[in-house]
């Protein structure tokens, strides 16, 4: 058995990235300003050239190395130690779900109340004024 590494297949990355950012190949085609087909031919190709990937990166918002060295394993490593951390705060399940509120609720309705009283009270007023000018 060889202990010899396999080389990272960058177009195999680069369609990935794409899929996870959910880009077609034709989005990609016209950020790059190339044909579909060209986008395809770069993601079958194990290795592509230092400016088109820089070009690649930069239309998939990514950097070269996020490319380089993408790997699925460290991906489904980040969403699960994202679900860990949510799980493990008070948003998780059987946790003590506190939200707390900064402000009352309470103390916003009755401002709403008084704001729309108040325009009430001025559309009246305006009226008033109206009538009695004529």
């Amino acid at each position: 058995m060889s202990t010899a590494t396999k080389p990272k297949h960058i177009g195999r990355n680069i369609s990935r990235i794409r899929e996870l950012k959910d880009m077609k190949q034709d989005a990609l085609a016209i950020a790059l300003g190339i044909s579909q087909q060209m986008v395809s031919t770069i993601e079958n190709s194990e290795t592509v050239d230092e400016q088109r990937l820089i070009e690649v990166a930069k239309a998939l918002d990514v950097s070269v190395e996020a490319i380089k060295n993408f790997s699925d394993e460290a991906v489904f490593n980040y969403f699960n130690t994202f679900n860990d951390a949510v799980s493990n705060s008070s948003f998780g399940q059987g946790a003590n779900n506190n939200y707390d509120c900064t402000f009352n609720p309470l103390d916003k309705v009755v401002e709403l109340y008084e704001r729309l009283v108040q325009a009430e009270k001025d559309k009246v007023e305006y009226l008033e004024k109206l009538l009695n000018g004529k």
